[in-house]
């Protein structure tokens, strides 16, 4: 499309050179010019996302009627549902594949900074250190920025924002290099042998870890720090910053959507996202009564770690779980 415009444009100034007068006729021929490839290349992202649509809506019918039969068929990658409880495994799927886990990562974040005990009303400021120099990323957090250290954690949790997790890492007793440190060793300590961590953010496709070792993780993120659980599963959260005149307000929304569903009852969540990874989502939450663990990596589209989440809840109310277990000879 590109190539086709550019062979094009020379043909214009070949034409009879036109009076000044004629000024407001060669801009509109230039207008005109430049629109139509314009017009075609935004023509052509509108059919590609229709076809998109219609082809993710297609595999969305064939994974629902496959709920409906009481089979479960997820689009991520690796899952794992973990019957929190009892610890029985309700599902898995490549469960032991070790893959980058992006801002999943900030749940062992946020576990660092509350195990030091550090005051959670200390004021930390976001500086040039915490920019996002690998991937680029921007923030709606500007350099100068005071806030407090709960504050940032409930940025990082629920919005997933990276100068707040970047910062909670940079302060540190130790600066980063301690932080990431301690962030291996609480990994190993709760028995996580293919997880490692190299930053706080999970920006870095280094961060990885399984479907199992991320399940233990969230286990014990729900038992054991209820301001975690708190944090993540508020639907939103307003902050206040100072600006050039006075001060203004940014709103927040949690980046998994099911927080803010009245049929979901979540106790702890969080989501990820950086190329490498896919759309990743980890929940404690409870279904048909029961405190379930769902894990779910590597999710191809925007919606589908939603999507299969919302099929997971649907397939164990109506009964899958149980007739799965009775196929392969366990108690139901």
């Amino acid at each position: 499309m590109l190539a086709t415009s550019l062979m094009a444009w020379p043909l214009l100034p070949a034409q009879a050179a036109p009076a000044k007068s004629d000024s407001s006729q060669v801009k509109s021929l230039k207008k005109s010019a430049q629109a139509k490839p314009r017009a075609k290349a935004k023509n052509k992202k509108r059919v590609v996302k229709r076809a998109q649509r219609s082809y993710q809506a297609a595999l969305d019918a064939e994974l629902d009627r496959a709920v409906a039969n009481g089979e479960l068929a997820l689009r991520s990658h690796s899952a794992l549902v973990i019957n929190q409880a009892t610890g029985e495994l309700i599902y898995t799927k490549n469960p032991d594949v070790e893959t980058p886990i992006a801002s999943i990562t900030k749940l062992m974040t946020a576990m660092v900074t509350l195990d030091a005990g550090l005051p959670l009303d200390e004021e930390i400021t976001i500086n040039s250190e915490d920019i996002d120099r690998l991937k680029g990323t921007g923030s709606r957090l500007p350099l100068g920025t005071t806030l407090t250290r709960r504050e940032l954690l409930h940025l990082a949790l629920i919005a997933s924002e990276n100068r707040a997790a970047a910062a909670l890492s940079r302060a540190y007793p130790g600066g980063r290099e301690a932080f990431v440190e301690a962030m291996n060793r609480k990994a190993r300590g709760l028995g996580m042998q293919n997880t490692h961590f190299v930053d706080g953010t999970g920006l870095s496709s280094h961060n990885r870890s399984t479907a199992l070792d991320l399940a233990r993780l969230v286990d014990v993120a729900a038992r054991h720090y209820p301001l975690i659980r708190d944090i993540s599963t508020t639907g939103s959260y307003d902050i206040e910053v100072a600006g050039r005149k006075r001060a203004r307000q940014l709103a927040y929304v949690n980046t998994n959507a099911l927080t803010r569903n009245k049929d979901w009852n979540i106790g702890l969540s969080k989501t990820g996202y950086i190329s490498e990874a896919g759309h990743c989502l980890v929940m404690q939450t409870q279904i048909a009564g029961q405190k379930m663990v769902i894990v779910l990596l590597d999710s191809w589209g925007k919606w589908s770690r939603i999507g299969d989440a919302q099929r997971i809840k649907r397939w164990i109310e109506n009964g899958g779980a149980e007739r799965l277990a009775s196929r392969a000879g366990r108690p139901a």
